[in-house]
């Protein structure tokens, strides 16, 4: 999916998210790693560190999507699919640790043909 179906007025919509992945805005905000104040109050979805474990959220689902044919499918990777050389963690996981980069770094290095 493009971003804009995420978006809204130019911020990433944890509602519209939250319809794609046919879950709660307050479920996406506990697979960020967001309390659901987050998600819930106007200045909190404003904020820089919402906005920005969306972003890094839509941009790992979006980079997966591919791969595994919907955007449903690559959210339930990025929740349930524990990535080699991460200790068993998932992309979730890493995300609500503030390790978003080394996600995408390793879906790079995979799409780039280096497995780990």
């Amino acid at each position: 999916m493009g971003l804009a179906a995420y978006s809204d007025d130019g911020l990433f919509a944890p509602n519209k998210i939250a319809t794609a992945f046919r879950t709660t805005s307050e479920e996406i905000a506990r697979t960020v790693g967001l309390g659901k104040d987050a998600v819930q109050r106007k200045d909190r979805v404003r904020s820089d560190k919402t906005q920005r474990r969306l972003r890094e959220m839509v941009e790992i689902v979006n980079k997966v999507e591919p791969r595994f044919g919907s955007a449903l499918m690559a959210y339930a990777w990025y929740r349930s699919e524990p990535l080699p050389g991460f200790s068993g963690q998932t992309a979730m996981q890493l995300v609500r640790d503030g390790r978003a980069g080394e996600v995408i770094d390793f879906i790079d290095a995979v799409d780039a043909g280096v497995y780990a």
